[in-house]
Formats: C-alpha cells, structure tokens, sequence
C-alpha cells in the first residue's frame, strides 16, 4: 500500500529524515510516533507529496509518487491546523470541497454524527477550535478513499467528538482501509493503534504492536514502554 525506500530529507545542513525504510501494508491503523523535532511530519508530508525528499524513493498503491498527481485521490488527509477561510459559511465550504473533489460524499451522515447541524450557516471564523477540528473530520472522511493520514485528530474534541472518532476510526478499519494517525495522546494512540511506528531524529526505531513494544522494553504500561525508548537513546 504505501512502500518508503531509504527517504532523506535535508533542510540546508538539518538533517530530519535520514534513511527511512517502512513498508506499510493494506489494512490497518499505523500510528506513527515521535517526540517534536523527530520527523514524522516531515515524512507524512513526503508521503502527500508536500515535501519533495532529498533523496530516496515512496511508492502508494504501486506506483511511483514522482510526477504523479493522481494518486493523491487515493488518500483522505486530515491536517494538524485546519486553515479555513474565515468569511465562508461551515456549509459553502463544504460545497467547495466536494465540488473540488468529485467524488462520493458521505457528508450528510458525518455532520449529523458530529452535531454539526446549527453550525453549517455559520462563518469559520466564528467558531470555536473544537467546531473548526469537527468539521475537519467531516471534510476528511466524507470521501471513500483507500488511505487516511490523521494528523493530531483528537485535537481540541471533546469527550463524545473523540468517542464518535474512535468509533469513525474502527468503521474505517473495517472496510480494509489503511489509516495513518499521529498523535500525542497515548490512551487513543493504545486504543486504536494495530501497530506503531516510532520515529526518533531521522530513523525508526521500532516497528510493531503494542504488545510487542512492552515485551521488548520489558513495561507493562505503553506510556513507559515509549519512555524507555527515549531514555535508552539518551543513556
């Protein structure tokens, strides 16, 4: 599904990503881990093809991304910072992307899941940071596409927003999709996640399940098992 061959990305002599090779097959929820600084947006925007790398190769659904716009339409993306127009309405902005798009909508049902109903003649700018993080969920599911890329979903979501996207998540899981997730949160990140992939300056530094993760770094609590990787690599 989505295939990374030894990825570098330098900005002037910073170094972010150096040498990534993963392999993330069809189907599954991959949280890509990392504290501030390590990469993982960096490699996510490669993948997006926001980012042109320095050196190495990305593949999705078994093409090359080079020169290849289309396979964006294959992928839902869910950006850390929403940035709306603040005049448009909740509701023309939703119009605009699906006329931009062309593609089957399922809007109808995600706004009524999120209760966005009182809120579609409202300008964005109005609106709270939580409305704004709802109505970026809507804009990114309400297209059927193969791949997800979450970034920082849960921000700003209440108890029962974050509850319905835990559930919207596992929906998506079911019909085989492959979603990638970045997230601070390790409670969601533990809940949703069939495999981690944890980035620390440049390189990853595990591949796996959770279970996997405890047993390897010897913790029962995932929140320490991640812990321990950081203090292993500064020992």
């Amino acid at each position: 599904m989505i295939a990374i061959k030894n990825l570098h990305k330098s900005y002037q002599k910073n170094k972010v990503l150096t040498g990534i090779n993963l392999t993330i097959n069809k189907g599954g929820v991959f949280a890509i881990l990392g504290p501030n600084g390590s990469g993982k947006t960096t490699l996510i925007k490669s993948v997006l093809g926001m980012i042109t790398p320095s050196s190495g190769d990305i593949m999705v659904m078994g093409q090359p991304i080079q020169n290849n716009w289309n396979y964006r339409k294959q992928i839902d993306y869910l950006p850390q910072i929403a940035n709306f127009p603040s005049n448009l309405k909740v509701k023309e902005l939703i119009t605009m992307i699906k006329d931009l798009r062309g593609a089957t909508q399922l809007d109808e049902e995600l706004i009524s899941l999120f209760k966005l109903t009182p809120f579609l003649d409202k300008k964005l700018g109005e609106l709270s940071g939580g409305t704004k993080q709802k109505v970026n969920i809507v804009l990114t599911f309400m297209f059927d596409s193969p791949i997800v890329i979450l970034d920082e979903p849960t921000t700003g979501l209440d108890p029962i927003s974050l509850i319905r996207l835990k559930a919207l998540i596992e929906d998506e899981k079911e019909k085989n999709k492959t979603i990638l997730v970045t997230s601070h949160i390790m409670s969601f990140v533990e809940e949703i996640a069939d495999e981690i992939v944890f980035i620390l300056e440049g390189q990853i530094y595990f591949k796996g399940s959770i279970p996997t993760l405890k047993q390897k770094t010897q913790k029962t609590d995932f929140e320490h098992a991640i812990a321990s990787i950081l203090e292993l690599h500064h020992a």
